[in-house]
């Protein structure tokens, strides 16, 4: 009537042991699914009294012991780059550490692994401008550099460097020798307001550049070819006063010199006579010789010869003879004949007819 009183020992564990019944020799832990989905359990130790050594294994190699093992850590999720920056994290393996990008929101091109990048560059921070100027950096990104402006009080700006508040233009001598110079505005964003004044005469100026003070209306070359130009007063309100000399002397005034002046070319011998002027200078006058071209001794200078002369003019045949001058030049005299009406005929004198 003793009944269950009976005892089961394992014998892979001789200290587990149940009355009345079969002992729990074996327990694995990994039936109760303790690791998370898509994890492997592995109790390698089923001992009821070995507990919590079972593993959990992802599918990328990470493990754990005793529990559900962490298969991925996107590092980007505490932030780690801040604000204005877009963080990746290349592999979010459990076991893939500092391997997170930050990129520039304001430029792609700036990126950091494992730390924040730097996306700000306020190059106004060095103070690159002058004294009394305003600095302003409109894009601060690393990679813009040179684009700050410096701005001076009365407006003038300059980009990637200190301004140029003020530029007196007279500084640079525009105006030349002789000449004097003003400048209005001498800021530097005010230009061609500067003044030229002659010396020699102060009613004359010019804004923007050298004064015309001088005049040499000889620079134009109003003379002809081989004169010599001269220009006693070059004042621009001095005109028509330069003058023209010829290489014999002529000078005219106001234009180019009529050098050369030959008479004969105004024909003044006329008909049947040669005209020569020996001196073509424009001041030589008067004294061109006309010679007749039926006879070359006969000539005259200043006017016409005198190459004709018909003794016949004179009438001096007789009453109803007819009177013929063959030669009728004035070297050829007594050759004129007197012919009566019967044919009678006498040279040089009147003809005797009956």
């Amino acid at each position: 009537n003793s009944l269950n009183d009976y005892t089961c020992t394992c014998t892979s564990d001789t200290t587990i042991k149940k009355t009345g019944g079969p002992a729990t020799c074996a327990k694995d832990e990994c039936a109760s699914s303790p690791c998370g989905t898509g994890q492997t359990c592995n109790d390698p130790n089923q001992s009821p009294s070995s507990t919590g050594d079972y593993t959990c294994t992802c599918s990328n190699g990470v493990v754990a012991t005793g529990g559900s093992a962490t298969c991925t850590n996107d590092e980007c999720t505490s932030n780690p780059c801040g604000t204005g920056q877009t963080c990746k994290d290349a592999s979010t393996a459990a076991n893939s550490l500092n391997d997170y990008t930050c990129t520039c929101d304001n430029d792609n091109t700036i990126s950091q692994k494992a730390a924040p990048a730097v996306c700000s560059n306020n190059e106004c921070d060095a103070n690159p401008c002058g004294t009394g100027q305003t600095c302003n950096d409109p894009n601060q990104s690393p990679s813009s550099t040179g684009d700050y402006t410096c701005t001076c009080s009365n407006g003038v700006v300059a980009t990637g460097g200190s301004a140029t508040c003020t530029k007196d233009e007279c500084t640079s001598n525009p105006c030349g020798t002789g000449q004097t110079c003003k400048d209005a505005n001498t800021a530097a964003n005010s230009l061609n307001d500067y003044t030229c004044t002659c010396t020699s005469d102060t009613t004359i100026k010019k804004t923007g550049g050298p004064a015309t003070c001088a005049k040499d209306e000889c620079a134009s070359s109003p003379c002809g070819t081989g004169q010599t130009c001269n220009d006693p007063n070059q004042s621009p309100s001095s005109t028509g006063d330069y003058t023209c000399t010829c290489s014999n002397g002529v000078v005219a005034t106001g234009g180019a010199a009529t050098c050369t002046n030959d008479e004969c070319t105004s024909s003044p011998c006329g008909t049947g006579q040669t005209c020569k002027d020996p001196n073509t200078a424009a001041n030589s006058l008067h004294d061109f010789t006309c010679t007749c071209d039926s006879d070359t001794t006969i000539t005259k200078t200043d006017g016409p010869a005198t190459c004709s002369k018909n003794e016949c003019d004179k009438n001096p045949c007789a009453t109803g003879q007819t009177c013929n001058d063959p030669t009728p030049i004035p070297s050829k005299t007594g050759d004129y004949t007197c012919t009566c009406s019967n044919g009678v005929v006498a040279t040089g004198g009147s003809a005797t007819c009956t």
